[in-house]
């Protein structure tokens, strides 16, 4: 228990009377933790750390990655800023060594400086201090960790940028002829042929990186620790995240594996709305971050550029490109859906090039002061359309359909229509793409009277649902006409389930494999849907590893 004589001796409560020692103390919680163990998170609710003994390490996520940033030794506090001004830690703090620290709560702080003014005074000077460096940390975080350098309408450019921004990596991006690249760019300046190239600061010039090689060159994980897992997730979007988080928090040993970054196609969304618990919105590489925080604070390993070569199901093997194999207690699919493709005239030939497959919030800038159109009447399309609203002169929607209402939340349907530069265009489609080397203009087809128009375009991005890309799944695995994996009674019904006992309700064909979010046949497609199926896989993961402890499947 916390006494007021071992406050007495924090410099900052020193000279405080002994009635007011008391008050912080009386409901302070005391508490030990090991090296490793975080005493705060970046992102927490304010409270004030007072370290009685050993150190704590203050930790910030930098480029995606958890830096150390400074040190709180004995008789130091952490947690100034959020107790005076209310607002959330801007850094974690995490023990070096076994330590002991008080923890004050806010109200707890804030009664005890009513008695003192003298310590809201005191607290209310470090506090001022502690932003002075913090402003310095976030100066130095802004700065650009990568800068590319490449055309503007090179597809291999565009992947690198999405790349990036999927994984937090702040960074700047250059053509060869602009004119400021001299000041940005070290050294010789590589030829159009060894285009796309990037620097990192503090590190080589890369000429046309693959995605692996730049992931290791930044510290991103790509490589399993170890060979054997109780699950073994595949796919990083929302449902992955949730397995990984509920798994991990469970004490299962938990990997993820992804391809390409944290996300899946929700972390491209520029806002939603409508996601529990986020009054004002969020956007979809936002909750990803959080949920790829959360999962590897408690545990789950996150490999990213990596491939499924494999799936043995009788031996319970992954096998990743490169040849790596992982052996798995249970594996779950959340590798999610694709951007089902369009057959227009000259649409392939430009894709990349003006022409892109949903959106992520780094293509804002290349639509700036430009005419855009986006195909698709569905929330994804309706959140894009807002957020370029903010860039773009224009924003067209493209619908097929007679009304935005059958499609896309009312909530959307309003604010698209309080945004007097989006445009909608009922009853319409895209006939042609037009361009050289990038998109200049499309034709619109009006299927109310047949007749065609053109309009310049900078950017056409496409939204018109999406399909399972399955195909590389052992034949073990039951999937419908269009790809999605059987499950429960789905699966049940179709007669492809061999066991005596019924399938748990994300399970597929094969015992111990379960499916979760969009790759998994079911009519519900949400973002919390997935979050919601990803725990549940892990609930049921549980089930099956208790049957097979008990010699049973």
């Amino acid at each position: 228990m916390l006494t007021a004589d071992e406050l007495a001796v924090v410099p900052t409560f020193s000279a405080l009377d002994l009635a007011v020692l008391r008050e912080l103390a009386r409901g302070s919680a005391d508490i030990r933790l090991g090296p490793g163990e975080y005493a705060v998170h970046e992102g927490d609710e304010p409270t004030l750390l007072v370290v009685l003994a050993g150190t704590l390490d203050i930790i910030k996520r930098v480029d995606g990655i958890e830096r150390k940033i400074g040190a709180r030794a004995e008789g130091m506090l952490h947690g100034e800023v959020p107790i005076i001004y209310g607002t959330q830690f801007q850094a974690g703090a995490r023990a070096a060594e076994p330590v002991r620290i008080a923890r004050i709560e806010a109200r707890q702080f804030h009664a005890a400086a009513a008695m003192a003014p003298e310590l809201a005074r005191s607290m209310g000077e470090l506090a001022r201090e502690r932003i002075g460096g913090l402003q310095s940390i976030t100066a130095n975080a802004r700065r650009a960790k990568v800068t590319i350098l490449g055309q503007r309408w090179d597809p291999a450019c565009l992947e690198l940028r999405r790349f990036l921004a999927s994984n937090q990596i702040a960074f700047d991006g250059y053509t060869p002829d602009a004119p400021e690249l001299a000041e940005h760019w070290h050294g010789e300046v590589p030829g159009t042929d060894s285009l796309p190239a990037l620097q990192i600061v503090d590190g080589p010039t890369l000429v046309r990186p693959g995605l692996r090689e730049l992931a290791e060159l930044l510290g991103l994980d790509t490589t399993a620790k170890e060979t054997t897992y109780d699950t073994v997730i595949i796919g990083g979007g929302p449902a992955g995240l949730a397995a990984a988080v509920y798994g991990a928090s469970e004490g299962l040993r938990t990997v993820v594996i992804e391809r390409e970054a944290p996300g899946g196609q929700a972390g491209t969304s520029s806002r939603i709305e409508n996601y529990l618990g986020f009054p004002s919105g969020i956007s979809g590489d936002e909750l990803a971050s959080r949920a790829l925080r959360q999962a590897k604070r408690l545990g789950a390993e996150v490999l990213i550029t990596r491939r499924i070569e494999r799936i043995d199901p009788v031996a319970r093997t992954v096998e990743l490109d490169g040849g790596d194999m992982l052996q798995a207690k249970t594996i779950i699919l959340a590798t999610g859906v694709s951007w089902r493709r369009v057959a227009i005239e000259g649409f392939d030939r430009l894709i990349g090039k003006g022409i892109y497959y949903g959106a992520a919030r780094s293509e804002a800038s290349t639509t700036q002061g430009l005419d855009i159109h986006l195909i698709g009447a569905g929330n994804s399309a309706g959140q894009a359309a807002m957020f370029f609203a903010n860039h773009a002169r224009t924003v067209t929607l493209v619908v097929r359909g007679d009304a935005l209402e059958k499609s896309m939340s009312q909530y959307l349907v309003d604010q698209v229509h309080s945004k007097s530069n989006i445009k909608v265009a009922l009853r319409s489609e895209v006939a042609a793409t037009l361009g050289d080397d990038h998109l200049t203009a499309v034709e619109l087809r009006d299927n109310a009277t047949g007749l065609t128009r053109r309009e310049e375009s900078g950017g056409l991005f496409v939204f018109i649902g999406a399909d399972a890309e399955t195909d590389w799944l052992p034949a073990e695995l039951v999937r419908d006409a269009r790809g999605y994996v059987l499950t429960g009674e789905d699966l049940r019904k179709t007669g492809h389930w061999a066991e005596s006992r019924d399938p748990y309700l994300l399970e597929t064909s094969v015992p111990g494999i379960f499916a979760c979010g969009d790759v998994r046949f079911s009519p519900v497609k949400r973002v919390a849907s997935a979050v919601g199926e990803g725990s549940m896989a892990i609930a049921f993961v549980h089930q099956y590893l208790a049957r097979l402890a008990a010699g049973e499947r």
